[in-house]
């Protein structure tokens, strides 16, 4: 079924603000926090820096009507640079991945690619973009 959610961008402090949006809305997280030491080594990609590994690489968390609250730590490590206005992404799941791949051509139509759509180590297929008003979207379509 597809769905909506809002992806949140911090510096160093997505497990406590997530520990905080958990007490606030009395709700689980959905399954564990990955972390950026869970990423496997990759051929030409570096490796994760020792401090940025225990760092939240990604946490879900339902709040209200089905809506799902996202986030990650952004380590400058990884080119990260936060600023008001770039902290916060729609996340979009399409239902196929010919929707997900219609949606990201409209979207990013006029503005910036961030990741090109593909298949990612935690099995989905993913992408990233700005639009051209600089509003940020992503994808993430759990059909193979």
């Amino acid at each position: 079924m597809a769905s909506v959610s809002t992806y949140l961008n911090f510096t160093n402090q997505t497990e406590a603000a997530f520990n905080f949006y958990k007490s606030v809305f009395g709700t689980d997280f959905i399954g564990n926090i990955a972390r950026f030491g869970d990423i496997p080594p990759s051929v030409g990609m570096p490796s994760i820096p020792e401090a940025d590994k225990n760092l939240v690489m990604n946490v879900a968390l339902p709040i209200l009507g089905g809506h799902i609250l996202m986030g990650t730590d952004a380590p400058e490590s990884m080119g990260f640079r936060l600023r008001n206005g770039n902290n916060v992404y729609i996340t979009l799941h399409p239902d196929s991945r010919q929707e997900t791949d219609r949606l990201f051509e409209a979207l990013s139509e006029g503005g910036k690619v961030e990741q090109e759509l593909q298949d990612m180590f935690w099995g989905d297929y993913y992408g990233s973009c700005q639009d051209k008003f600089g509003v940020q979207w992503m994808f993430n379509c759990d059909q193979k």
